[in-house]
């Protein structure tokens, strides 16, 4: 046996050993290495407003918590005024519901010509093994309700802290991230930084326009349809829609369509309509325009970007692949060198068409 074939077998397994152990404990940090992501694009969003507070005598440490004390109030109160509005419009249906259901049974009876009552609707409901089995599975699921809440909250205020400290201590970790590069390199690190605050601060802006335009939008449709509460619903599915990637269209319907309801069922329709209606013209019309324009990439890259984040991280991947896409340009364009077009180049480039060819022999 050759001597160094112990060496190589036993460095071979300490490889793979060591390959196993990282794939183990990544893991079990993904959940962790994704809240950090999160929060490193949060703290870039507010990295602006931070800057400004502390341009003018400001700590940083009471700038960030100002700012964040400003997010916080503005949620709390948003959502304070939707769960009132929500709970008065629910109890108000619930109050109003037999009257509905025996103007529809009425209606029954006199088109198909039958006998029906909803008393006898409810008692056959009552006593139904779906509702039984429906309620014990409901209650069965508190807990996973409940745990899936407290994990929730749990991963709120993990981000929350990160995106506070990356925030406070943006110029410290700048500094960090610059003192192990060399000196040529470190001007460029911070172009490039400055260049990924722009882009997640312009991608934010995309957002807030995006969510401007659809509450106008949906604002003259509820007063259109009489809906009551036409301003906070209009906020809501502005705000709703462009902040909740892949599900936050539905989430952002929903609750119109809810309250539309109580006034007249058919309203419920005509808002679902127009929610599917304005959705496309965001998505093929809007969206890329906007975004392009304020985040500086291409409609086509944008699109695919959102793809690939849904595919890799799901909803999370899709609320931050614009942002990154932009943000890993400005770190490539600090690299990469461009050079100046020759002359074929050029007029290949800028043609816009191209000069057709005559086969020999042919006149």
């Amino acid at each position: 046996m050759p001597r160094w074939l112990p060496r190589a077998v036993v460095l071979v397994l300490a490889l793979v050993a060591c390959f196993q152990l990282g794939s183990w404990a990544f893991h079990q940090l993904i959940g962790l290495l994704v809240n950090i992501l999160i929060a490193f694009f949060l703290a870039l969003a507010i990295e602006p407003a931070v800057s400004r507070m502390a341009a003018r005598g400001m700590r940083r440490g009471l700038a960030t918590f100002l700012v964040f004390l400003g997010v916080f109030v503005s949620a709390a109160g948003f959502l304070a005024l939707l769960g009132s509005m929500l709970a008065g419009q629910i109890v108000e249906m619930v109050a109003g519901f037999p009257g509905r259901l025996d103007a529809v049974i009425d209606s029954i009876n006199r088109t198909f010509h039958t006998e029906l009552s909803r008393l006898e609707i409810q008692d056959s409901l009552l006593h139904s093994d779906w509702l039984q089995k429906y309620v014990q599975n409901s209650a069965s699921g508190v807990l996973d309700v409940s745990a899936t809440v407290l994990g929730g909250l749990f991963k709120l205020l993990t981000v929350g802290l990160f995106s506070f400290y990356f925030a406070a201590d943006g110029p410290r970790l700048r500094r960090a991230l610059c003192s192990v590069l060399p000196p040529a390199k470190q001007s460029e690190v911070l172009r490039a930084w400055e260049i990924a605050v722009a882009k997640t601060g312009g991608y934010l802006y995309s957002r807030g326009l995006m969510a401007l335009i659809s509450g106008i939008a949906h604002y003259i449709l509820f007063v259109i349809l009489e809906v009551p509460y036409a301003p906070a619903l209009a906020v809501w599915v502005g705000l709703v829609s462009q902040f909740i990637p892949t599900i936050g269209t539905y989430l952002a319907g929903a609750l119109p369509m809810l309250i539309a309801f109580t006034v007249n069922p058919w309203y419920a329709l005509y808002v679902l309509g127009f929610v599917v209606v304005y959705q496309q013209f965001e998505n093929y019309v809007l969206q890329p325009k906007l975004t392009a324009r304020t985040v500086d990439i291409h409609p086509a890259v944008a699109f695919g970007s959102v793809i690939a984040g849904t595919a890799l991280l799901g909803a999370v991947g899709a609320l931050i692949a614009i942002p990154a896409v932009a943000t890993l340009q400005a770190f490539l364009g600090a690299y990469v060198r461009r050079y100046e077009l020759t002359g074929a180049a050029a007029g290949e480039a800028t043609s816009p068409r191209r000069r057709r060819v005559r086969p020999r022999g042919l006149r």
